[in-house]
C-alpha cells in the first residue's frame, strides 16, 4: 500500500506544476487566472497570452500526464510484487487531479484535458488518437473546446469495452479507472456544460 501512496504523491506534485501560469507570468507578465475563464490550461493561455505560449503550456501539460505513468511504470518494473496496471492508474488519476488542484498554485489549476491525453497516448496509443481525432472534430464543427473535451472524456471509457485489455500499456481492468477520469474531465467542466446548454458558452475564431 505505501507505494501506491508514493505514486499518488509525486503524481499528484508533477500534476500541481502549473505551466500555463509559469509561461503567462514569464513570458506575458500576467497570470493567466486572473483573466478569461480564469483557468490554467492551455485553452484560457491560447485566448490570452497568444499561440506560443499556448503550444508550450499544451506540450508541457501533455508531458506531465507522460512523465507520471513512466515513473509509475519503472517502480512496477522494479518492485516486481506490485500490480503494475494499478499503479499506472493511481499516477493517472493523481496527476490530473494535481493539474486540477495545484498545491503550488493556491489550488487553482486548469481541467486536466492536455494531461489527460498524454495518459492515454502513453496507455493505449490507439485510443489516444481516436480521442484526439474525434476532439478535434467536435471543436471543428462546435468551436467548443469544451464540447469536444468532454465528448472525448465520455469516449474513453466507451473504447475500453471494445479494446482488448492485452493492448494496454500493461494488461488491467481499464474501464472503472476510465470512467473516473472522464468524470473527473467533465466535473472540471461543470460550468462549460451549463454555458453549452444554455447556449453561452465561448466559441474559438479560427480566422485569428
Amino acid at each position: 500500500m505505501a507505494y501506491y501512496i508514493v505514486i499518488a504523491i509525486i503524481a499528484y506534485l508533477i500534476g500541481s506544476i502549473s505551466f500555463g501560469v509559469i509561461f503567462t507570468k514569464k513570458m506575458a507578465g500576467f497570470d493567466v487566472r486572473e483573466k478569461g475563464s480564469k483557468g490554467a490550461g492551455a485553452t484560457n493561455v491560447l485566448r490570452n497570452a497568444g499561440k506560443k505560449v499556448a503550444a508550450l503550456t499544451l506540450i508541457c501539460d501533455i508531458l506531465k500526464g507522460v512523465v507520471a505513468m513512466l515513473i509509475a511504470l519503472a517502480l512496477g518494473a522494479i518492485v516486481k510484487e506490485l500490480d503494475s496496471a494499478l499503479l499506472v492508474q493511481v499516477a493517472a488519476i493523481a496527476v490530473v487531479i494535481g493539474h486540477t488542484f495545484p498545491i503550488f498554485f493556491g489550488f487553482k489549476g486548469g481541467k486536466g484535458v492536455a494531461t489527460s491525453l498524454g495518459i492515454l497516448l502513453l496507455i493505449n496509443w490507439q485510443i489516444g488518437l481516436i480521442c484526439l481525432v474525434f476532439a478535434l472534430v467536435i471543436m471543428a464543427l462546435t468551436r467548443m473546446v469544451s464540447a469536444g473535451s468532454v465528448l472525448a472524456a465520455i469516449l474513453f471509457p466507451v473504447l475500453t469495452l471494445f479494446i482488448g485489455q492485452e493492448h494496454f500499456i500493461v494488461s488491467g481492468n481499464y474501464f472503472i479507472f476510465s470512467v473516473i477520469m472522464a468524470l473527473i474531465v467533465a466535473f472540471n467542466h461543470r460550468t462549460n456544460i451549463s454555458r453549452i446548454l444554455s447556449g453561452t458558452e465561448n466559441k474559438l475564431s479560427f480566422k485569428k
